[in-house]
């Protein structure tokens, strides 16, 4: 069995992933790390997140989840260099530096980095290159929904997909339109909206010649993320230290 740590442990998505972890057979959350004042989650007994390096040295876990903001999972990665244990990060909105430190983390340990750890967008993801390469001349717009707690804007899925639709396209993104604001043959809008408890909504669509072509993706709930993210640490655990994705976890099957 995999044994598992959660940062972030008391937030919307490390709750789940606790939650989600103790329905499994395969993986077994043993602590969780937060800011905040709690003593445990589903049995799961929570630590301070300063008190990291230690939690990890006394539970041993195998991979820590990751669900937080960009400072604390920087944090996180010094510590689990230091203690050679591998990393699942689901946390966006990283620098350019950020990024670099977490690549740099890689070379010592084991570390998978996703945008979305649900299955169906990276099914999205794949489908993307076929779909552009049929419709070449057509309009394309990018928009996407989450909750009003999300901070990060646009979602670093949806940076994902823009990614992954300029390796196809040439185009620029525009964020959001206002004013007098003729659209350009190579320009791509992106939008991000923030509203209530929604989980996740990313919707793709490319029009012209009397048509539109919508590729989305709608999560039902933070299970789906969850379940993804414990996919990956199960993969991950013993596997030599290098830059992984979730793809590499959905071929390997």
């Amino acid at each position: 069995m995999t044994t598992v740590a959660v940062n972030g442990a008391t937030g919307r998505m490390g709750r789940t992933v606790i939650e989600t972890a103790a329905d499994r057979d395969d993986v077994d959350a043993v602590v969780g790390f937060d800011v905040a004042d709690a003593d445990e989650v589903q049995g799961v007994p929570i630590l301070d997140a300063e008190n990291v390096a230690e939690g990890l040295a006394e539970y041993d876990p195998d991979v820590v989840i990751d669900f937080t903001i960009p400072e604390a999972t920087l944090a996180l990665a010094d510590a689990c260099v230091e203690a050679g244990v591998g990393m699942v990060v689901g946390t966006t909105g990283f620098s350019d530096d950020g990024f670099d430190r977490l690549q740099a983390a890689s070379e010592s340990v084991p570390l998978l980095k996703a945008t979305n750890f649900a299955r169906g967008v990276h099914a999205l993801l794949r489908a993307i290159g076929e779909a552009l390469e049929a419709v070449p001349e057509y309009d394309l717009e990018l928009m996407e929904t989450h909750h009003n707690g999300k901070v990060d804007a646009p979602s670093g899925t949806a940076k994902t997909i823009l990614d992954t639709v300029q390796d196809h396209r040439d185009v620029e993104p525009v964020y959001g339109r206002e004013g007098h604001a003729p659209r350009e043959d190579d320009e791509i809008g992106v939008f991000a909206r923030r509203a209530g408890d929604i989980r996740g909504e990313h919707e793709l669509i490319a029009a012209g010649n009397d048509e539109v072509l919508s590729l989305s993706h709608h999560a039902e709930d933070r299970g789906v993320f969850a379940a993804g993210a414990l996919d990956a640490a199960d993969w991950l655990a013993g596997r030599d230290a290098e830059w992984y994705e979730f793809g590499d976890v959905i071929d390997a099957e």
